[in-house]
């Protein structure tokens, strides 16, 4: 592998987008993932969507509480992911988030979110 496809930066160093008045990541991208630092507000939501990508939270500190599937399906439940713990969210399924208190978490997509790259991730912005 060629040292040219290897890439090397500081999270100081990487731009922080604001994703809503309470909402805000940096991203760090490969060919087929994705590694996101995402820091809530305390009340912070973010709407329900679901995507092909699987992800993985890791909630470095602070607590989210996810509603994970459709209410009254098959599946559907909640949970509160808090400090030091990780989750699995497979492809295609729904799921909500509210911070219950600031929290820093670190998702890790694959493949990569293509609407976080394009900006074209608007179920932020509906409520």
């Amino acid at each position: 592998m060629s040292d040219s496809l290897v890439r090397h930066e500081k999270w100081d160093d990487i731009e922080r987008e604001v994703v809503t008045d309470d909402i805000a990541r940096q991203l760090f991208t490969g060919e087929r993932m994705m590694l996101a630092h995402v820091h809530l507000e305390k009340g912070a939501i973010v709407p329900k969507h679901s995507h092909e990508n699987e992800q993985l939270t890791w909630v470095v500190s602070g607590a989210l509480h996810f509603w994970i599937g459709d209410e009254g399906e098959p599946g559907y439940e909640e949970r509160v992911v808090k400090t030091g713990e990780v989750m699995y969210i497979p492809s295609n399924v729904p799921h909500k988030a509210e911070a219950l208190e600031d929290t820093f978490d670190v998702d890790v997509f694959s493949p990569p979110r293509q609407d976080w790259l394009d900006g074209t991730d608007s179920y932020f912005h509906e409520r």
